[in-house]
């Protein structure tokens, strides 16, 4: 049975836990990768408890939420050289709040279209995962 990762109360999500790897803490958020080598994708998750939605966040919180998604998109961008950074918080699946982060790259998996439930996830070898996010780690 999976155990939820806890901090101060926070319990996150079971799926997100299942489906991505620790990469740093920031101020607000957790910095998680999603295991899909497809795209380099981060996600964002506010350490609030019953987040689900932005605008559940306080204002501080929505400010600090904001930079962090601003500071991870631009060094996804300088690590990967990629053509577009995607970013969004759906919570269709995982209701928890949360912001996906994605390095597109023209012709690259589903090209032009979204990366959300397209196809079967490639997990990362266990050595290039930790180039990666060893790599994301040291620019931030």
């Amino acid at each position: 049975m999976d155990m939820p990762h806890k901090a101060g109360g926070f319990e996150l999500d079971r799926k997100l836990e299942r489906d991505t790897w620790d990469v740093i803490w920031l101020g607000l958020c957790e910095l998680r990768i999603m295991n899909d080598a497809r795209w380099p994708w981060l996600i964002l998750i506010p350490q609030r408890r019953d987040a689900v939605e932005i605008h559940d966040l306080t204002p501080l919180d929505q400010a600090m939420l904001s930079f962090e998604t601003n500071l991870v998109s631009k060094t996804l961008l300088e690590v990967t050289g990629c053509d577009k950074i995607n970013t969004g918080a759906l919570g269709n699946v995982v209701r928890q709040l949360h912001v996906h982060v994605v390095a597109r790259r023209q012709g690259d998996a589903n090209w032009p279209g979204p990366v959300w439930g397209f196809g079967q996830a490639e997990p990362y070898r266990r050595e290039d995962l930790h180039s990666f996010v060893n790599t994301i780690k040291d620019r931030l």
